[in-house]
Formats: C-alpha cells, sequence, structure tokens
C-alpha cells in the first residue's frame, strides 16, 4: 500500500500517514504499543481505536522521489531485498505520491513539492474539506493537483503543519537508513474520516510533558515551555488547530508556537475562535463537548498509576453545519473572527474527544515502566477541569 501524508495533522512532530479511509498509521513507539494493547475498557472510547502493526519500506525512484509503501501481509521472516513488495497494484486505487526536497526555499519553513501524477481518485470525492486548507502567513504550501496531461487545474492543499513534519520524517528516514530496511508503523483508526470539514483542535494536556525516560537537558527544555505556556498555569496548551470559515470558504490553521506564546486569556479567545465559523459561534457544539470532556474526566479520576505525559486531546466536530443551524446574515454585516454573534440549535451537532499519543505514558505494568505512581494523574485532571470551566464561561 503506498501511504499518503494525512492531510489532517494539525500537531506533533512524528508524520502521520494515511493508510486507507479510516486508518492511519504512524511510526511505532514500544511504549505507545504497550499502552494500546492494555487499554483500560473505560478508556476506548476516547482513545482512537487500535489496528495493529505493519511494516512499512522507503522506495526512491530514477529521479530521487521518496514514497513510503506499507507491507501489510509479509510472510514471516521475509528478509533481504523487498522489490517485489512495492505493492504497485495497489496504486490504482492510492494517488502516487512523488516527493521531492525543496531544501532552503521558503527557509526554514520551507516544503516539499508534492506531484500527484497519477490521479485515480480525486480529491474531491474522498474529503471536501482536504483543498480548503489554508496555511496561515508563516507557511507555504506547493503540493499541486495533476491532471493526466501534467496540467495543474486546481492547488491542492494540505495542512501546512503535517506537511512540515512528514517532509523532516522523510528527510531523516532516508538519510539514516536504506530502502531495505523495514520500518514497524502502529494502524491506528482515522477519528476524523466521517467528517466532511474537519475542525480539530489539539490540546497537549497536564503540567508536566517530559517522560520518565527524558534526558536531564531535554527534561529542562520541557519545563521551561511549560512555565512559559498555558501549561503551567491551566494545566493545558495549544498545539495545533484548524478551523473551517463559512464565511471565506477556507479552513484557518494555528501551529503549536502559536500555542505556546498565549496567556490564558489568549488561550480563552483561540479556544472561542475554534468554535467560530467566521459568521457566528457554534453554540450547539458547546453543551456535547462539556458533556463528553465531563465523561472523560469521570474515567480519567478512576485510572490510578497512569502518567500521560506529553499526550494530546482533539476536539473535533465537522465544519459543515446541520441545515437546521445556519443562521441567515444580513450581507451588510461584518463579523470580526473572535466577536462573532451566536446562533442557537437544539440539535446537538456531532463532536468527538480523542486522547492520543501515547509515547511517554506510564502505567503499572507497563513493559517500558520507568516509575510506578499512585493515583490518578492529577496534572492532567487539572487541565481538563479548567478546559471545562472555560468552555462553560463561553457558553454562559
Amino acid at each position: 500500500v503506498l501511504l499518503e501524508p494525512f492531510v489532517h495533522q494539525v500537531g506533533g512532530h512524528m508524520s502521520m500517514m494515511k493508510y486507507d479511509e479510516h486508518t492511519i498509521c504512524k511510526p511505532l513507539v514500544s511504549q505507545e504499543l504497550s499502552f494500546y494493547e492494555s487499554l483500560p475498557l473505560a478508556m476506548r472510547q476516547f482513545t482512537p481505536q487500535y489496528k495493529g502493526t505493519v511494516s512499512v519500506h522507503l522506495k526512491k525512484d530514477s529521479l530521487g522521489n521518496v514514497t513510503l509503501i506499507a507491507s501489510p501481509s509479509l510472510p514471516a521472516g521475509t528478509c533481504g531485498r523487498l522489490d517485489n513488495a512495492s505493492g504497485e497494484p495497489a496504486v490504482t486505487i492510492w494517488h502516487k505520491c512523488k516527493w521531492a526536497a525543496s531544501a532552503g526555499a521558503g527557509g526554514e519553513h520551507g516544503f516539499g513539492t508534492w506531484s500527484h501524477t497519477q490521479v485515480t481518485k480525486s480529491f474531491k470525492d474522498s474529503c471536501p474539506g482536504k483543498r480548503l486548507l489554508r496555511p496561515d502567513l508563516q507557511y507555504r504550501t506547493d503540493s499541486l493537483l495533476e491532471d493526466a496531461n501534467g496540467n495543474q487545474p486546481e492547488r491542492a492543499s494540505y495542512n501546512p503543519w503535517g506537511l512540515h513534519c512528514h517532509q523532516q520524517h522523510l528527510n531523516r528516514m532516508s538519510s539514516k537508513h536504506n530502502e531495505n530496511k523495514l520500518h514497524q508503523f502502529l494502524l491506528l483508526e482515522n477519528v476524523v474520516s466521517k467528517y466532511n470539514y474537519p475542525c480539530i483542535l489539539d490540546l497537549k494536556m497536564g503540567t508536566r510533558q517530559h517522560g520518565d525516560d527524558a534526558s536531564e537537558e531535554k527534561k529542562a527544555r520541557h519545563i521551561k515551555k511549560c512555565e512559559q505556556s498555558t501549561s503551567a498555569s491551566l494545566g493545558v496548551r495549544i498545539c495545533g488547530m484548524q478551523v473551517y470559515q463559512a464565511d471565506t470558504g477556507h479552513f484557518l490553521c494555528k501551529d503549536k508556537y502559536y500555542g505556546r506564546k498565549l496567556s490564558p486569556e489568549g488561550f480563552r479567545q483561540t479556544l472561542r475562535q475554534f468554535l467560530c465559523n467566521g459568521n457566528h459561534l457554534r453554540m450547539d457544539l458547546l453543551e456535547p463537548i462539556i458533556l463528553r470532556l465531563k465523561a472523560l474526566l469521570s474515567v480519567i479520576r478512576k485510572q490510578s498509576s497512569y502518567r500521560f505525559y506529553s499526550s494530546s486531546l482533539l476536539i473535533i466536530y465537522d465544519g459543515q453545519e446541520p441545515k437546521e443551524n445556519t443562521a441567515p446574515l444580513d450581507n451588510h454585516l461584518h463579523f470580526q473572527k473572535t466577536n462573532c454573534t451566536t446562533s442557537h440549535s437544539t440539535h446537538h451537532s456531532r463532536v468527538d474527544v480523542r486522547m492520543i499519543d501515547f509515547a511517554h505514558t506510564t502505567f503499572k505494568g507497563s513493559k517500558c515502566n520507568h516509575t510506578t505512581y499512585d493515583g490518578p494523574d492529577h496534572g492532567y485532571i487539572f487541565g481538563l477541569e479548567n478546559l471545562i470551566k472555560i468552555l462553560q464561561n463561553i457558553s454562559e
């Protein structure tokens, strides 16, 4: 299977890849695997479904373009060259993505150019939101959609952060390893696949971010980041965001550097912005999000010994409003993004809240356990409680 970049990655630093419409994959970290394999039943509704592991290898073409190929069913003990395991027949249901480094282009945020040279499945078919992602000014994206004749009729957009992670990850893999090396990846549920225009808020939870295995230098770095951001004061900070703007038809994207600079008041304003579609505040979302966060809080309070260091919480909803929600707007009125009017609806919109990223999660009985803790994760609970309070204030 030819892996594609996951276009709705808003945070993190590892590249998330799209395996199929409902599955993403990411590099396997044994501590995260251990977490998914022994996941408490009560937490399953708040985490992506774990779907197993897959072997992945690099493939370079004659021009030096790099692709990642997943080999889901290699016979046990397969080794040596993988020339015939490239999964070429599978390309008929995938975009054939070619990647070429654009080193130095656009400074530190120069992105690779993705040419979709064999488009057998239109971007439009799979998710209308994909072609509407628009980066903030500090990013640019060069991904272009080509037809069979090599023409470029429209610009296809990725969340710029995901593309940035993907380029860095491919650079690391291709410089360190040859094509024959097999890398293990985790297969996880794509929790945004059911949304047409997925609005995603990635929140780094807790007052401590470093794992037990962190070096002294890394530990000091993480402590400083927490002290200088809302992680210390609120137990939560913004790591990434994309929100569909109905007035422009584009996504507004923010990254972790934006989130780190926010004051507690800036955090509140950004949370409000996440619920604002450019025309009005999505009041219909507040109650279902708060209820789901309260349900998660109740589960986390009961998980003794778990410490979710450096894990994230995703809040997700569809930017495409249910028909009964769309309030008529006066054409002569111009609403500011942070001062939207409100739209009320009695119908709960589909929202989701999921915990992700467990590479530094520790718990009693974990194969990778370093320290055994007692009681629940109070830093995480502190962050959840503050998040619920802020959303309740917005609601009021």
